[in-house]
């Protein structure tokens, strides 16, 4: 199973339109459902949260965390999403442990 990044301000419109919302509160999430045959990532870090270094090494974060967990679930059989990750403000002054718990309970969330 492939994983690619959502790129398009349409694509990300699109998911948060049409998309269903879990949240905690470092990480929030937006799942859409669909049919081709890979999921494909996006993720969104707010000026609130920090400075360019800052915003930079949550993304790092929860991209690294993404990666290590999301292979490990899809070695079931599972659909494709596009996902939106947002980072919450709380986010900024936490290490990866958290926001890898944070992760893994918004995907347990997804099913």
């Amino acid at each position: 199973m492939t994983v690619e990044s959502l790129k398009k301000s349409s694509d990300f419109s699109k998911v948060y339109k049409r998309g269903k919302s879990y949240a905690d509160k470092y990480l929030v999430m937006y799942v859409l459902p669909k049919k081709q045959a890979h999921t494909r990532v996006g993720i969104s870090v707010s000026k609130k949260v920090g400075n360019s270094v800052v915003r930079h090494r949550v993304k790092r974060l929860i991209k690294e965390s993404f990666r290590l967990n999301y292979q490990n679930e899809s070695s079931n059989d599972h659909k494709n999403y596009d996902l939106v990750f947002i980072a919450r403000v709380r986010s900024k002054d936490i290490d990866y442990h958290k926001i890898e718990h944070s992760m893994k309970f918004l995907l347990n969330k997804l099913g």
